[in-house]
């Protein structure tokens, strides 16, 4: 391993990232507007308000629902399952858009009555940004331009470079020689998550931000999250928000960009009202240093089925934070000896995780089919694998959370199966009625989030294409978990998407 460090050509610091897709327009002037107008209110006047308009929005929904009730006691089979998603989705967004406060704007409802538990960060607090590559010659400059390109003032850069074969360590060089870098060049290819432990053993931040190499993100975005964490001592985490990079590439591209944006404004939306985002994502989660540092070495020596896991788990880091009130002491001493353990020992807290709308980034995602599929395998390895992690104490952490949480779980777990009987067994038997009703909610819920992506970005048409996700996540995406399952062994680390 060799280590090179370069300061800035300029005394000015850094060069802007050259592109950012998040000044590609400012917000629309009516939303802008109504922004302004409900941060004068008093907050529980915002809030009634809020919740007024998003139960006239869901309105046409909760009347489906209310007219197909008395029947579902007639026909629970037929009628069960779609009556059931359309609860889920109609209960998702209410939370998600009456309840959510963007961390790094405004002050949270519903904080812990301790506060003082939690130490304040330092008043400019510094930050560690890491990221680790392999093979991304193509994007990796994108990514780091982007990081050096951030308005955060305190910051520490690492980046490291996991053995790539390919031209990526001559294009980090060059961009050490004019950016504010530290870059770790390992000789030997060690895999994601130990190679972003290598570069914490660098990092002297007071917050450990991580992003993936195939990312972008806008000048503001770890300030917001940084100013997230500042306001609230309680905060162990925040993820940013993220958008497709490549989302003009194909339609696949497109479909996935609409579902990024619902998978982060309404799921992890609804998971931040209670604090407990079940996964601080890869294109941007930020840590305090007291929240996780600890749990470094557990997460690069993590071991399943009696062999280590490779892949570098997002769940898996943020689960460290959710559950280590109830699990850190084990983990901190099955690595006792760890320098992460005995520089210092952090207490064990109730930490929350919050999600940081307004921070923006963007990550590359796969715009051809079998790239797309080998992601969602990988995908679905990393959610089994922290299912019998965060599975075991996410009821301690309440009701709500247990419900999202929980509800998510027996959703992916039921899915293959409602694949089986709605696809192979009705038609088989003849009731192709059953089949249609399956397929019509499928995109009747693909076109509700949809509409929610319209709401979002009212001068986008890209709303289209969530119903083909839905389609594709219900008739080819589902068949995943078991093959997943079987094959949970095999596997490398590479964001290479060709």
């Amino acid at each position: 391993m060799s280590v090179q460090a370069q300061r800035p050509a300029t005394p000015g610091g850094p060069e802007p990232s050259p592109f950012v897709p998040g000044q590609r327009g400012a917000p629309p002037v009516g939303r802008a507007r109504l922004t302004a107008l409900t941060d004068r209110m008093d907050p529980g006047v915002r809030h009634a308000a809020r919740r007024l308009l998003v139960v006239i929005m869901l309105l046409p929904l909760l009347l489906i629902l209310a007219h197909e009730a008395p029947r579902l006691v007639q026909a629970p089979l037929v009628l069960g399952y779609g009556f059931l998603v359309l609860t889920v989705t109609v209960s998702m967004l209410f939370i998600a858009y009456s309840r959510y406060d963007d961390p790094s704007r405004r002050t949270l409802r519903g904080r812990p009555r301790h506060l003082d538990r939690f130490p304040e960060l330092p008043a400019r607090a510094r930050v560690s940004f890491l990221v680790a590559v392999k093979d991304e010659e193509d994007g990796i400059e994108a990514c780091v331009r982007s990081m050096a390109g951030s308005d955060y003032p305190n910051l520490q850069i690492v980046v490291v470079d996991d053995a790539s074969t390919d031209g990526t360590p001559a294009v980090l060089r060059r961009l050490a020689r004019e950016l504010p870098l530290r870059v770790l060049y390992l000789e030997h290819n060690v895999g994601k998550k130990h190679a972003l432990v290598r570069a914490a053993e660098l990092a002297d931040g007071d917050i450990l931000a991580f992003t993936d190499s195939d990312c972008v993100l806008a000048p503001d975005a770890l300030r917001r999250c940084v100013t997230a964490l500042a306001l609230h001592r309680e905060l162990g985490a925040v993820s940013g928000h993220a958008r497709a990079l490549n989302a003009d590439e194909s339609v696949l591209s497109k479909a996935q960009d609409v579902w990024y944006e619902g998978q982060f404004r309404v799921a992890k939306a609804a998971e931040a009202t209670f604090g407990s985002v079940s996964c601080v994502s890869g294109p941007l989660a930020v840590f305090r240093r007291d929240a996780i540092v600890n749990y470094l070495p557990a997460w690069a020596g993590d071991r399943f089925l009696g062999g280590e896991f490779r892949f570098a788990t997002d769940r898996q880091l943020t689960g460290y934070v959710l559950g280590q009130k109830w699990k850190g002491r084990k983990l901190k001493a099955q690595y006792a000896d760890s320098p992460f353990v005995t520089e210092r020992n952090h207490p064990e807290l109730p930490w929350r995780i919050g999600y940081v709308q307004s921070a923006k980034v963007w990550t590359t995602v796969p715009a051809r089919f079998r790239p797309f599929m080998r992601q969602q395998v990988r995908w679905k390895k990393s959610f089994i694998r922290n299912l019998f992690f965060t599975g075991t104490f996410m009821w301690r952490r309440g009701l709500g959370p247990a419900v999202l949480f929980y509800g998510h779980v027996l959703w992916v777990l039921c899915a293959p199966l409602m694949a089986v009987r709605h696809l192979v067994w009705a038609p088989y038997h003849g009731l192709w009625f059953l089949t249609g009703l399956y397929l019509g909610g499928v995109l009747l819920k693909g076109v509700v989030w949809g509409l929610a992506f319209k709401a979002d970005n009212p001068r986008s048409t890209r709303w289209r294409y969530r119903p083909l996700m839905s389609l594709l996540s219900s008739l080819v995406l589902s068949w995943l978990l078991p093959y997943s399952l079987l094959t949970i062994r095999r596997g490398v680390w590479s964001r290479r998407l060709s």
